[in-house]
């Protein structure tokens, strides 16, 4: 009552916000890949936070939520991607501007490495959409029309003369061939495009989802291309565009996306969106906040902001987060064999700082296909143990793509 009589009822609402903890929803109260989407609506899905947990990283939230690495990197900028902080409130950025492009077929934005299937079924359009990875500055994804020529569940690689080269360098000699199982780069499934050697297929390297880290190929999570391979007929068109800064509309608010550019993309994309910004103020007569503008370009955090300086409440509401309750487990989160005598293992590096170690075995455990990864700390010494590997050829093995993918000397020992 003092309170009240003090403060009058805003302040009482002010004081309740500040005292009762919000309401957290479990993972299916929003949605990760599948809309429907009005033809004046260019804004799907909502943001969302997830409250971090001990041993937790980028990699797996990113995996579980349908989201690419470099997008939940960008959005949150500061958190450790191997070792984030423990009870720490990070944003999943679950909200997207679809590409300025026509709405057929598949769309693949590589800037911000965003696939989306446009289906449609009347009005409102159906639209599926998954992260990516896609080609390396040395070994760009091609831009432009093409089409699915052939479908292939269990594919197997043909290495490319060029890649091959590569890995020879390196010390690291390829089969001409590789068959379908768990060492193959192309996953389970592979869409073949009209434009020869290029293709959209699934991966033993999940966490290089939402990475620039293929040789021009688009690569989808497991899951994710499972989906698309089973909805996706032969004959589907392809559009591959590089569109760093989207504008849209939602609720007859304007939103703004920005994305931090490839360096070799330069400033075109941004001339046209500055353009149609200047051109949506004038002839809508609603003023857009140039300020924000300024700050969401800055920033590149790869969210939709609205930009709109007149905005309802509904509009604002519907761009806060909401809160979402942690997973038991993550979806496709490595899994580490108990420790246990008579295997062999793998001394990957021992180290004086303990963030340091977990921060190695988690990027161990997340090559790919997977070498499990522990710490053993024993006072100020911090190893980290791969393994257990059944006979010493595996070990070794695992030693040696340890060297090649992260220069570590590794030692045997059983």
């Amino acid at each position: 009552m003092a309170i009240l009589l003090v403060t009058g009822c805003a302040g009482m609402r002010g004081y309740l916000e500040k005292s009762l903890p919000l309401p957290e929803y479990p993972e299916d109260a929003i949605e990760q890949n599948d809309f429907v989407v009005a033809e004046d609506v260019d804004v799907i899905g909502r943001l969302a936070t997830i409250k971090l947990e001990k041993e937790d990283t980028l990699p797996d939230i990113a995996r579980h939520f349908s989201l690419g690495l470099a997008n939940i990197s960008a959005a949150n900028p500061g958190v450790d991607t191997w070792v984030p902080e423990s009870k720490r409130r990070i944003l999943l950025p679950l909200y997207f501007i679809l590409p300025d492009t026509r709405r057929r077929g598949i769309v693949i934005n590589l800037a911000t490495m965003r696939l989306f299937y446009f289906q449609k079924n009347g009005n409102p359009m159906a639209v599926s959409t998954y992260p990516v990875g896609v080609g390396t500055q040395e070994r760009p994804t091609p831009m432009g029309e093409m089409i699915i020529t052939r479908k292939k569940h269990r594919p197997t690689w043909y290495v490319p003369t060029s890649i091959a080269a590569d890995h020879r360098k390196k010390g690291d000699p390829l089969p001409a061939m590789v068959p379908p199982g768990p060492l193959n780069p192309l996953g389970e499934y592979a869409l073949y495009l009209s434009e020869p050697t290029y293709l959209i297929h699934g991966t033993n390297k999940p966490a290089s989802i939402g990475l620039r880290a293929t040789n021009g190929c688009i690569r989808l999570y497991p899951k994710d291309i499972e989906r698309l391979f089973e909805k996706t007929p032969v004959k589907t068109p392809v559009l591959i565009v590089n569109q760093p800064y989207l504008v849209g509309w939602r609720d007859g608010v304007v939103y703004l996306e920005a994305h931090t550019p490839f360096q070799e993309s330069g400033t075109a994309n941004w001339k046209r969106v500055y353009s149609k910004l200047k051109n949506i103020e004038q002839q809508s007569e609603s003023p857009l906040d140039w300020k924000k503008v300024r700050t969401v370009v800055l920033e590149a955090r790869g969210i939709p902001v609205p930009v709109s300086v007149n905005r309802d409440r509904a509009s604002m509401a519907a761009a806060q987060p909401i809160r979402l309750r942690h997973p038991e487990q993550f979806y496709g989160q490595p899994e580490i064999p108990a420790f246990h005598t008579g295997a062999w293992y793998v001394l990957a590096a021992s180290l004086q700082e303990q963030t340091e170690a977990r921060r190695l075995a988690a990027i161990i455990n997340h090559q790919g296909p997977p070498i499990p990864a522990r710490v053993l700390s024993e006072g100020d010494r911090h190893r980290v143990l791969a393994g257990p590997f059944d006979n010493r050829r595996a070990a070794k093995d695992a030693a040696r793509r340890l060297k090649i993918d992260l220069e570590l000397d590794a030692v045997l020992f059983k």
